[in-house]
């Protein structure tokens, strides 16, 4: 048993931030929160096991459900393009590297580690084609303590031939992976996740098996949607007998048939919207991205209103920063727009609602992560905002000034399913 004394914010539900000034979380020894407390019950004589973290704020940490693992290199750079011509001349040629495990290995220790810097302990990660490679990342997760679904990629059509695997590779490479991580992670805090890069580069072949695998094995499955008007276009040219892009993915079990991510949904209306609804499909909101290749504004109040699962991505490189909390500020500019397109249709989104996408809503994907109520993981950041002078800010305040002017630095521990993790060593 432990327990932790500090300002506690959380969103058990995504209209309002429940805070606790100086109280109490109660951590079980399995990791899992036993309770919130004001003051600790006077019954029980835990005061002497109390950790007093003083005036900082303990939230939950940030759970990231959709980064590129291998373009971590070029974040930052090669903006100047939208999506296709992006793939094509730079996102590619970097992504060929990782043929090379040595390359990779050196690669996504700093992906690994800046992931930890930046307060995310659970992750939603692409790999590439590489099967070591792909083992190699999934290790460092390993090693580091943290959670992640590690995805083998699928692609093999409109692809560079350095970047083409077909669906028996895929195949063997995604079971040897489960294999793997069945024998070394035992605890299921990092698993497969099956990945088809997206239709425009996977054969109907290729997605027939990844589904059958999804329904063989129960793995859940994450991949693009609806991102840019060009992919749209191209989707109903690849598949004609699909209905909508949604439907491509649908028709091979591959739409929340098991657990599903579907990043970006910038255009997603109508029938594909209810599908996603209808099916459970998360939609992985990447505002950083959607606004650096000109992709456009996903219509996150419409899928809230729905009922449909929101959570956040960096969709590193094409999002030029890992911090959740740059995520979070673009999330509420983007819905800001929306709110001005749609003359105050679509009502822009609240410091609350975003803070409960970067932690609940994310964490969801893996259970119950992402919030301190009772029976959650523990997954936890303790974050140091003193320097911001907040002697006359009200706790609330405080958390919106830590997501818009804060960073890794503030953040002073950092929990995940109980433990606190140290700085990576790899």
């Amino acid at each position: 048993m432990k327990i932790y004394r500090a300002n506690i914010i959380h969103t058990p539900t995504p209209g309002k931030l429940e805070i606790i000034p100086h109280g109490y979380v109660v951590v079980q020894s399995n990791g899992l929160v036993e309770g919130v407390y004001a003051d600790l019950p006077e019954d029980m004589d835990w005061r002497r096991q109390v950790m007093d973290f003083g005036d900082k704020l303990l939230i939950p940490a940030f759970n990231d459900l959709h980064v590129h693992a291998p373009q971590y290199r070029n974040m930052g750079l090669a903006l100047d393009l939208e999506l296709l011509p992006w793939l094509n001349t730079y996102t590619f040629p970097e992504e060929t590297k990782y043929a090379d495990p040595e390359y990779a290995r050196r690669l996504y220790r700093r992906f690994v580690h800046e992931l930890w810097m930046q307060g995310t302990m659970r992750s939603a990660v692409f790999g590439t084609i590489h099967p070591e490679s792909t083992r190699i990342l999934a290790d460092l997760f390993i090693q580091a303590g943290m959670g992640a679904y590690v995805g083998l990629v699928g692609m093999n059509r409109n692809c560079p031939d350095t970047l083409h695997n077909t669906t028996e590779e895929v195949m063997a490479g995604m079971r040897m992976l489960k294999a793997h991580l069945d024998e070394h992670s035992a605890d299921g805090m990092v698993r497969p996740i099956i990945t088809p890069r997206f239709v425009p580069s996977c054969s109907d072949e290729m997605l027939c098996a990844m589904g059958a695998y999804a329904a063989e094995t129960g793995l859940p499955v994450q991949s693009h949607l609806s991102e840019n008007r060009s992919e749209i276009d191209w989707v109903k040219e690849l598949e004609p007998d699909s209905t909508c892009y949604g439907d491509a993915y649908n028709r091979y079990g591959l739409f929340g048939q098991t657990p599903t991510l579907m990043a970006h949904c910038c255009y997603t209306d109508g029938e594909e919207m209810e599908l996603m609804r209808k099916n459970g499909v998360y939609v992985v909101h990447c505002p950083m991205s959607n606004s650096n290749l000109s992709s456009g504004m996903a219509p996150i109040r419409k899928f809230l209103g729905e009922g449909i699962h929101v959570a956040l991505g960096t969709d590193v490189s094409a999002g030029h920063h890992m911090s959740m909390l740059r995520v979070m500020q673009y999330a509420i500019q983007v819905s800001k727009l929306n709110y001005a397109q749609t003359k105050g249709e679509m009502s822009f989104l609240s410091l609350s609602e975003v803070f409960y996408l970067a932690t609940k809503g994310g964490g969801s994907f893996f259970g119950k992560v992402g919030s301190f109520e009772p029976g959650y993981e523990f997954d936890a950041l303790l974050v140091d905002d003193s320097y911001l002078n907040y002697d006359n800010y009200t706790l609330p305040q405080r958390l919106e000034r830590y997501i818009y002017l804060g960073d890794d630095r503030d953040i002073k521990r950092r929990f995940c399913r109980g433990v606190e993790l140290n700085e990576p060593v790899f």
